[in-house]
C-alpha cells in the first residue's frame, strides 16, 4: 500500500509512539496530584508545552493544549465573538478557509455578525487588496486567516495580512493546521494573536492539538472548571497524547533546521514532472512558488476524480480528491470554486500529499498506478469526462 493522502491524517512516528507509552502504563497518575509521581507527569506536560513552543517560536505560556484543530479554532472565534459582540464588529475571514471557521463564521452571521469573506486569486493565495479594504473599513473586529491551505497546500501571505490587521486595531487568529511541522512558522517574526495546531498533521497521534495565546491577549474561555491550562481550557490533561505532541514537535523542529523537508519537496516534484511528462491533459492546480513541500493538486483532463479515487485504492494508491461527495453527487469543492476552476477541471482533481515517510520508490510506483487508472478510466468513460463514480474491474 502507498500512502499519499498526508494531508488528511499523518502516521504517528515511532519515537512519538515510545514517548507516550509510559503515560498509558506506569505514569498514569493525575497531573493535578500533590505526590511524587504525579509530579513526574506535570513536568512531562511542561517539557512538551516546551518543545511545541520552541517549534512555534513562543514563549511556553503563550501555548495551551487542546483536544484537536477544530477544537482550537472554535475556542478562538468564540472567544473573540463574546469579546467583541455582533452590534458594532466585523469578522474577516478568507473564501478558502477550512469548515472548521467557515462554519462558526456562517453560525455568527446567522446570529447578526457581519461576516466579510475575501477571495482569492488563481493560485489560491488571499486578494491583500479585499483583505485590507474589508479591515479599514471595520469600526472593530476580528480576522482568521489560514497559514496553508488543506486542499492545494497554498500558503497565504500571512504576514502581509497580520500588519494590515494590526495597523487597523483587528485582531488576528491563523489556521496553521497544515503549516505548522511542514514549513517554518514563528510567531515573532509573524505576529499573529492567536494560532490553531493539530498534532496528526505531523505525526502525533489524532485528538491532540494545541493553540497559541499571544501574552496579554483577552481570551474567554470555552470550557470551564478546574482552572488546567493556566485557566484557558479546563479538564484533566491528555497527558500520553500531551507527550506525543511534544515529541511530534521536536521531531519537526529538527527536520525543518537541517532542512530534511527537502526530500519531500523533491519527492512531490518528481511526481509531478513525471505526470505532466507522461500523461496527456494533466494541470497543476495553485501557487507553485508560495506552497507547503507536501502537497500536490492535479487535475486529470476527461477523468471524474472520484472515478480515480477508487481505481487507484484498488491499485493500493490512497489519495484524496480535490473535491467534496455529498449526497452522492460530485461537486467542485469551495476552495476550487474560489480559485476560479472550471467544474470540470475541479472534479477531475487528486489531492496527492507527502510525508517524511514517502520514499522516491513510492513515487515511482505511484505515478505508474495512476498512469493505468487515467488511461482506464478514459477508455470508460469515452473521452467524454463524465462517467460512473463506480468502476468496476
Amino acid at each position: 500500500m502507498i500512502y499519499l493522502d498526508n494531508h488528511a491524517t499523518t502516521a504517528v512516528h515511532p519515537e512519538v509512539v515510545e514517548a507516550m507509552m509510559p503515560f498509558l502504563t506506569e505514569h498514569f497518575h493525575n497531573p493535578s496530584s500533590g505526590y511524587r509521581a504525579s509530579r513526574i507527569v506535570k513536568n512531562t506536560i511542561a517539557e512538551a508545552r516546551g518543545q511545541v513552543a520552541e517549534l512555534i517560536g513562543a514563549r511556553e505560556e503563550e501555548v495551551i493544549f487542546t483536544g484537536c484543530g477544530t477544537e482550537s479554532n472554535n475556542m478562538v472565534l468564540k472567544s473573540l465573538a463574546r469579546i467583541y459582540g455582533r452590534k458594532t464588529s466585523r469578522v474577516i475571514t478568507g473564501e478558502i478557509e477550512h469548515s472548521a471557521v467557515l462554519r462558526p463564521c456562517q453560525a455568527m452571521e446567522d446570529v447578526g455578525f457581519e461576516v466579510h469573506r475575501c477571495g482569492v486569486d488563481g493560485e489560491g493565495r488571499l486578494r491583500l487588496d479585499e483583505f485590507r479594504e474589508a479591515c479599514e473599513g471595520a469600526e472593530t473586529g476580528f480576522s482568521s486567516i489560514m497559514w496553508a491551505n488543506n486542499e492545494t497546500g497554498v500558503i497565504q501571505p500571512v504576514g502581509e495580512a497580520c500588519e494590515i490587521a494590526k495597523e487597523n486595531g483587528i485582531a488576528f487568529h491563523t489556521d496553521a493546521i497544515q503549516a505548522v511541522g511542514k514549513t517554518t512558522v514563528n510567531v515573532r517574526e509573524v505576529p499573529v494573536d492567536f494560532l490553531s495546531i493539530s498534532g496528526h498533521k505531523f505525526h502525533a497521534p489524532k485528538g491532540i492539538g494545541a493553540l497559541y495565546l499571544r501574552e496579554g491577549i483577552r481570551f474567554e474561555p470555552l470550557i470551564r472548571g478546574g482552572g488546567q491550562e493556566f485557566g484557558h481550557r479546563s479538564g484533566t490533561e491528555n497527558v500520553a497524547y500531551i507527550a506525543g505532541l511534544g515529541k511530534a514537535a521536536a521531531l519537526m523542529k529538527t527536520a525543518l533546521e537541517k532542512d530534511q523537508h527537502a526530500k519531500i519537496a523533491a519527492n512531490r516534484d518528481h511526481l509531478e514532472k513525471r505526470l505532466c511528462e507522461e500523461i496527456e491533459g494533466v494541470t497543476l492546480n495553485g501557487s507553485r512558488e508560495h506552497r507547503v513541500p507536501t502537497c500536490a493538486h492535479v487535475s486529470f483532463e476527461e477523468c471524474e476524480g472520484a472515478g480515480l479515487l477508487i481505481l487507484l485504492d484498488e491499485a493500493g494508491v490512497q489519495v484524496s480528491t480535490g473535491s467534496a461527495c455529498m449526497t452522492g453527487k460530485q461537486q467542485p469543492s469551495h476552495v476550487q470554486k474560489a480559485m476560479g476552476i472550471s467544474d470540470e477541471q475541479a472534479k477531475s482533481s487528486l489531492r496527492i500529499s507527502f510525508s517524511s515517510f514517502t520514499t522516491r520508490e513510492d513515487t515511482d510506483e505511484a505515478v505508474e498506478r495512476i498512469k493505468m487508472a487515467v488511461k482506464k478510466l478514459r477508455q470508460v468513460q469515452g473521452g467524454s469526462g463524465v462517467g460512473p463514480v463506480v468502476v468496476y474491474s
